[in-house]
C-alpha cells in the first residue's frame, strides 16, 4: 500500500490510465474485428471500407505506446494481405 501523499496519488493516476488504456485497446480490438467479419462476408467493397476506418484508429494507439508499433504494422499488413486476396 502507498505510504506517502505523493504515492497514492500516482497509485490514483494509475488505475485511471490503465483503464483508459484498456479502453483504447478494446476500440482497437472492435475495429480488427470489423475488418475480419467483413472479410469472412466475402464482401470487397464492405472491407476496403472497414480497413480504411480500421487504419487510422490502429495508428493513433500505436503513437501512442498503447500497443506497439510493429504490431499495428502486422495486423494492418495481414489485414490488407486479406482483403487483396479477396479481390482476386
Amino acid at each position: 500500500m502507498a505510504n506517502s501523499a505523493q504515492a497514492r496519488k500516482r497509485a490514483r493516476q494509475n488505475v485511471k490510465q490503465r483503464q483508459h488504456n484498456a479502453s483504447l485497446r478494446s476500440m482497437v480490438r472492435t475495429y480488427i474485428k470489423k475488418v475480419v467479419n467483413a472479410i469472412a462476408t466475402g464482401e470487397y467493397a464492405s472491407a476496403t471500407a472497414a480497413y480504411k476506418q480500421a487504419v487510422p484508429v490502429i495508428d493513433r494507439v500505436a503513437d501512442k505506446g498503447i500497443i506497439h508499433k510493429n504490431k499495428a504494422a502486422r495486423h494492418k499488413s495481414r489485414l490488407n494481405a486479406h482483403i487483396k486476396a479477396l479481390a482476386k
